[in-house]
């Protein structure tokens, strides 16, 4: 499959014929060029209405890569406000019971960058935050994210480098939280 270093068409199988984007250059073309308030939303400091989307989301999708590139994402969950704020530039993420494969431990120990997408059920609301992890293995906040008496083992801590509102189209388009479009979801 050609990627962004190789923008040869494929000649056979199902994507023969496709035509790849061959650069930032055509994708800007074709996209347009992002309206200002749009860039100008991004800031690297919680805000008061981030601190405010925190402490409603129950829900966050951690996405991590490996040193070569390998991506995982993983759904991390909890109560509402689940995620400690330790300051305006860092969250911790207390590490609950689960399958213990940790995909996303063993790629932060060769590559720190992380990013976190926040959602809220039945809200529209999308947080996004991007930056560097390190995992602790203890800390003093760690009894502030202590549940029905059991303590966590590993907190993921993120510096953030950028935050910002998401658009929520995709929450739109998608239905989401429409129960409507919520097919098999009874069983």
């Amino acid at each position: 499959m050609p990627y962004a270093a190789d923008p040869a068409a494929p000649t056979s199988g199902p994507l023969a014929g496709a035509v790849p984007l061959g650069s930032a250059e055509e994708l800007r073309e074709l996209l347009g060029t992002p309206h200002p308030i749009v860039i100008d939303k991004v800031h690297d400091r919680l805000t008061e209405d981030d601190l405010d989307l925190l402490a409603r989301s129950p829900f966050c999708a951690v996405s991590t890569s490996d040193a070569s590139g390998n991506c995982d994402v993983t759904p991390r969950g909890d109560g509402p406000g689940f995620t400690h704020v330790l300051d305006p530039g860092t969250l911790a993420l207390p590490d609950r019971p689960g399958n213990r494969r940790a995909d996303s431990f063993h790629n932060i120990l060769s590559n720190p960058h992380v990013g976190l997408l926040y959602l809220i059920p039945g809200a529209m609301d999308v947080l996004r935050v991007n930056g560097r992890a390190r995992i602790l293995t203890d800390a003093p906040f760690f009894d502030a994210m202590t549940l029905k008496g059991q303590r966590p083992k590993l907190a993921l801590v993120v510096e953030i480098d950028e935050i910002f509102r998401h658009c929520p189209n995709a929450l739109r388009r998608s239905g989401v939280w429409a129960p409507e479009t919520w097919e098999g979801a009874a069983g």
